[in-house]
């Protein structure tokens, strides 16, 4: 059986200087997540990860939680997160009636996110954008297909963001640009979505889910950001 583990980056460090890197909270979300793999007897044959400080941090993390560890992890451009800070600067640059709050929470953020993506899929940013959404389509497209034909029979984990994984999922499902933002903005830190391949390709199986998180004493640990 292939079973390809997608996590989400342990939680980023949303509102300071550097949000790629974890939060004390994200530390422990993965090295929690490591704890779960082991407690199950899960080892992986291959580790892929994007090469963003937060994935690489989730992984070591969660390589902390295994007493078997990981594999070296194989680092992707492909697996990383669309630089949604440029497409919200870019939002908020045609619609300054829209401003941000001057003491923002994650749901002001979260709500003209979803506005900025939506336009940024029908070609509606304008501006220099780092990526047009086609591109994002086709790496996503691209890393999947390579993905599902290289590791039959495999155990892979790979850490990226709930973006890129979104985008992987609505790419599988021929759903329309509104599904991948919805899939996006649910997907908690250090949420696995587990998909197996079959017939050459990658077959969805959950989605989301966080079973090293949903305990009584760790409701607290729960995150989006």
């Amino acid at each position: 059986m292939s079973e390809i583990y997608f996590v989400r980056h342990g939680q980023a460090s949303f509102g300071s200087g550097n949000y790629d890197q974890l939060s004390a909270l994200g530390h422990r979300q993965s090295v929690l997540l490591g704890e779960y793999f082991a407690a199950r007897g899960l080892q992986f044959d291959q580790l892929l990860a994007g090469d963003m400080q937060r994935h690489r941090e989730t992984a070591e993390g969660i390589a902390r939680g295994m007493p078997q560890g990981l594999p070296a992890a194989e680092v992707r451009q492909e697996l990383n997160e669309f630089d949604f800070h440029s497409i919200l600067r870019a939002y908020l640059a045609q619609h300054p009636e829209d401003a941000l709050p001057d003491k923002p929470q994650v749901r002001d953020f979260f709500r003209r996110l979803r506005k900025a993506i939506l336009l940024w899929s029908d070609d509606g940013l304008q501006g220099d954008l780092p990526e047009p959404w086609s591109g994002f389509e086709q790496r996503m497209q691209s890393i999947g297909e390579e993905i599902a034909g290289r590791f039959a029979g495999q155990r892979v984990l790979v850490v990226s963001s709930g973006g890129a994984i979104a985008m992987l999922l609505r790419l599988l499902l021929q759903a329309p640009a509104e599904t991948m933002v919805d899939l996006n903005l649910q997907t908690r830190n250090t949420a696995i979505t587990q998909c197996v391949i079959g017939g050459g390709k990658l077959r969805l199986v959950s989605f989301n889910g966080i079973p090293h998180l949903e305990h009584p004493q760790r409701s607290e640990l729960i995150s989006y950001a």
